[in-house]
């Protein structure tokens, strides 16, 4: 997934002012020791293989954040990255390709709860932030 703005998603570059939703998610961007965080759960996701490719783990990693900082459900999380353009970019996804559907993004959270992975990137997460 390239990180280059498409068309539908440079129409909101243009705003004068930056929305809260999207000043807290610059600030978590800066903060987080996102690649610490995608090194602890690579062990554990999905490699591609013969079925279809896996998101990348750093996008799924965002989107569940996203999911507990604004407590939504997965149903509601991939509404949200059809409708809210500072969480797509967040996440590193765009509208011209496709985006995780409410299933990939319960099976990310599975995968966390399963290998009890989700307690120990909360606890980093609140050390950086603290």
């Amino acid at each position: 997934m390239s990180h280059q703005l498409t068309f539908a998603d440079s129409e909101f570059s243009s705003k004068r002012r930056q929305t809260r939703k999207e000043i807290f998610l610059s600030r978590m961007e800066q903060i987080l020791p996102w690649q610490n965080m995608v090194e602890v759960i690579e062990p554990f996701y999905p490699k591609a293989g013969n079925g279809r490719r896996p998101y990348p783990l750093e996008t799924m990693l965002r989107i569940h954040c996203m999911q507990h900082w604004y407590n939504l459900s997965d149903g509601a999380m991939e509404d949200a990255l059809y409708e809210i353009a500072s969480m797509r970019l967040f996440a590193r996804l765009s509208l011209d390709s496709a985006l995780p559907d409410r299933t990939t993004i319960m099976n990310f959270r599975h995968l966390l709860e399963q290998h009890q992975l989700a307690r120990q990137l909360f606890k980093t997460i609140n050390r950086w932030l603290a």
